[in-house]
């Protein structure tokens, strides 16, 4: 699906992102993590062509990105940014509306099938009873519902979220993880940045280690996530056991 080879990436002359290969899984989540400036977001942008490598690159199926006309792309990619900001006024439908964007005619009108993914994300979100309330007006958690909507909208097979439960309640970072297995229920393959590690490894079925730009191991959590892990990419003395709950891996700090 989506992989990157000898990538290298850099604001200037700081290189970020240095000499990585790696294929995501199709169908399944995969979370980015690692301690803070370690890359995992610059990664994101760059596997939705925000930024552009120095070096390398990176392929959707065996297609390089930047081949890919952006109307095209748009239809198959789409990423919900740390930070969002929607046009004064805006209503929650009329943002979740802009996810139909790549399939419109020129002249920008959706058709009913457009406004019926629309009615559809907003059902699948919860925002539904929502949709004709200014987007500014909204909590932090509805907010940050409507937005996912909006991707939900957009209907594409791969989707990415950078930090999407920052500044969310503990019942919202819930609730949101909850929403991205269902996008993987439906076959989405979903790419996200999160610094929750617990979270990672119950709601995730693969983890990209990162760690001063460099990759430093991949693969399921129950064999990735381990003490020795803990100890040498985020300098924490913790011990690893069982979720009682999901059966996944959790650290516990000593």
């Amino acid at each position: 699906m989506l992989s990157v080879k000898n990538l290298y990436v850099a604001y200037g002359d700081n290189t970020i992102i240095e000499n990585l290969s790696l294929t995501i899984p199709k169908g399944k989540i995969t979370a980015l993590i690692g301690p803070n400036g370690c890359g995992k977001s610059t990664l994101l942008k760059t596997l939705a062509r925000i930024n552009k490598p120095k070096s390398g690159e990176v392929l959707l199926d065996t297609t390089p990105l930047h081949e890919f006309a952006t109307k095209s792309l748009a239809q198959r990619l789409s990423m919900l940014p740390q930070t969002h900001t929607s046009p004064e006024g805006i209503t929650v439908r009329k943002l979740v509306e802009y996810g139909r964007a790549p399939y419109a005619s020129h002249w920008g009108k959706l058709t009913d099938n457009d406004h019926a993914m629309v009615s559809r994300a907003m059902v699948s979100t919860g925002v539904s009873e929502l949709q004709e309330t200014p987007v500014d007006a909204l909590s932090g958690g509805q907010r940050q519902r409507a937005w996912i909507s909006m991707i939900v909208a957009q209907d594409t097979e791969v989707i990415m979220l950078d930090e999407p439960t920052t500044y969310l309640d503990l019942s919202h970072q819930i609730e949101l993880m909850k929403m991205m297995q269902t996008m993987h229920q439906q076959g989405k393959t979903v790419i996200v940045v999160l610094h929750d590690l617990n979270q990672a490894c119950r709601y995730c079925d693969h983890l990209v280690v990162l760690k001063d730009g460099k990759l430093v191991l991949d693969g399921d959590p129950s064999e990735v996530f381990t003490q020795a892990l803990l100890q040498d990419v985020f300098d924490l003395d913790a011990i690893v056991i069982k979720d009682p709950i999901s059966g996944t891996p959790m650290c516990v700090p000593k």
